[in-house]
């Protein structure tokens, strides 16, 4: 049987599609107003944004939005890109977006596996730097950056991704394969002291994965136990159609809440392309020779995925409304879907449709969608 509510849901989603074509900034409803007292509604934003190159996605970021994400302006490779020389250019303008536009600014990330160059682990003979060297290193970055901007970014991923699907530490990687533990406690320690009224986050994702969440728990509780401060965990909620379910979704919630501990969703999209098995491990000119098979939408996304997408998306905001108690903030992954991370992984040249705008920057019916989620008491 279908219930009453899935019926108006599907109405109004059906009269929303005749409004895809709309201006996207100039709604009556906007969505940090139909959060307000709830959560921060946030927005990860590139160089076309906070250099002000699209105006149409300037106007979308302030009226949707009062809270920014970097993408990748303050990820180490960009801002530290050689031993001794910091390129603050692109952070500088960003946090000067944020400032003018009186949102709440994020940092983004300081101490992450990726986008992390290779000097930083090795000395200039080529061999791995040692403990002392490699915390050295770790702590001089933190205290430059977040002291650079102290007082004015207002929150910090401080760690990014240590910890496995598994639940173990990722030891593959140079920073927990030297430092293990200690490392990240020394990274919110040295965050903390460059600015201790910055609030400071641990960031990971799949947490709604059992083996995965009880280790980010302990991890940061023995942060805490260090007593260095970790005011929420970021989710970062990259999801697929089809999972993880709205019941996953909120027992992740509880979990945190439950050790009096908030969340942030961080990093929330939802990708409507199949992924495929094993892509982690698989041959990139494989998988594209089945581009057609894994890229089916690259035209434009049909009316039924659209619908589909929308009430997903409605699903994902009827959770957090319900849990408003536990969550700090919510931040969309991207403005729209011509510049979304999903275009290009697993597989570059693929056509995806993860967010609330598209590529032409006109709202699509997953915004309605959210705004009549978030109007339900």
């Amino acid at each position: 049987m279908i219930s009453l509510s899935r019926l108006r849901l599907t109405a109004f989603l059906a009269t929303s599609l005749l409004c895809v074509g709309a201006p996207t900034f100039g709604q009556d409803r906007s969505l940090k107003d139909a959060a307000q007292g709830r959560f921060l509604i946030g927005v990860a934003i590139n160089e076309k944004v906070f250099l002000g190159k699209n105006a149409t996605e300037v106007g979308i970021v302030t009226s949707h939005f009062n809270s920014v994400s970097p993408e990748n302006c303050l990820k180490w490779e960009t801002v530290h890109p050689e031993p001794g020389r910091y390129d603050f250019s692109a952070a500088d303008r960003y946090v000067a977006f944020g400032a003018e536009h009186r949102l709440f600014i994020i940092g983004h990330t300081l101490m992450w596996h990726y986008q992390t160059p290779d000097w930083v682990f090795k000395n200039p003979d080529g061999t791995p730097k040692n403990k002392a060297q490699l915390l050295e290193e770790l702590r001089s970055h933190i205290q430059t950056v977040v002291g650079r901007y102290k007082g004015r970014i207002r929150g910090w991923d401080v760690v990014n991704e240590a910890i496995d699907d598994e639940g173990r530490l990722r030891t593959d990687k140079p920073w927990y394969r030297i430092l293990g533990e200690e490392g990240v406690i020394e990274a919110f320690r040295a965050a903390h002291e460059a600015d201790p009224a910055a609030e400071l986050y641990y960031n990971e994702f799949s947490l709604w994965l059992p083996a995965k969440r009880p280790a980010v728990l302990q991890l940061v509780a023995r942060v805490r136990a260090a007593g260095i401060p970790v005011a929420a965990v970021g989710l970062q909620e990259h999801y697929m159609m089809a999972g993880p379910s709205p019941e996953e979704v909120g027992e992740t919630i509880d979990a945190f809440a439950r050790e009096h501990l908030p969340v942030m969703i961080t990093e929330l999209d939802v990708s409507v392309l199949p992924r495929p098995e094993n892509y982690a491990g698989a041959d990139l000119a494989a998988l594209q020779a089945r581009k057609a098979e894994l890229d089916p939408y690259p035209v434009a996304l049909p009316e039924t995925v659209e619908r589909a997408l929308a009430e997903r998306y409605a699903a994902l905001f009827a959770v957090y409304r319900n849990h408003a108690s536990a969550i700090k903030r919510i931040t969309f992954w991207g403005v729209s879907d011509a510049d979304t991370w999903l275009n290009n992984w697993p597989i570059p040249g693929r056509h995806d449709y993860p967010l609330l705008f598209d590529r032409g920057d006109h709202a699509k019916p997953a915004l309605p969608a959210i705004l009549d989620a978030l109007a339900r008491p």
